[in-house]
């Protein structure tokens, strides 16, 4: 399932400070949510689990594919959190899998799709398309029903 919260925004293009941009963008497109309250010893959105997980492995480093145990060890939680938050941005189509080798096994490993955020968003901008044509087609329907009932 395709999910994205869409908002009116001012590009952050004149701001140079990386977590400022990523903070605002991933509230923004509700992979977090605005007022988040990480549950966890973090002492902010920042120090949180999806963030570092956002930043730290799927940005910094967008052609390496990352596997749950991997990135549960990095940083320290369950994988059943990095399964969630892996979700969230698997239903934004910003991820895909690919096999990687890990001890010794293949393992279903996740990164940005195409290894390459701008691509990765092209992905996302046509889902969002799709969306918005289908919407499109519901309100003319709305519209044809209500004007054949008067």
């Amino acid at each position: 399932m395709f999910e994205l919260k869409v908002v009116s925004n001012t590009p952050l293009s004149a701001e140079t400070n990386l977590d400022i941009v990523l903070e605002t963008f991933l509230i923004q497109i509700g992979y977090i949510t605005k007022n988040y309250d990480p549950k966890t010893t973090a002492d902010n959105l920042r120090d949180s689990i999806p963030y570092l997980l956002f930043k730290n492995y799927f940005v910094r480093s967008p052609e390496k594919a990352w596997t749950v145990e991997e990135l549960s060890a990095h940083l320290k939680t369950t994988k059943p959190t990095i399964y969630r938050h892996i979700n969230k941005l698997k239903s934004i189509d910003i991820l895909e899998s690919v096999e990687v080798e890990y001890e010794g096994s293949l393992k279903k490993g996740y990164r940005i799709r195409y290894g390459n955020l701008s691509k990765a968003w092209n992905f996302t901008e046509a889902n969002v398309s799709m969306a918005m044509e289908n919407y499109k087609k519901t309100i003319d329907h709305i519209q044809s029903l209500v004007e054949t009932r008067e």
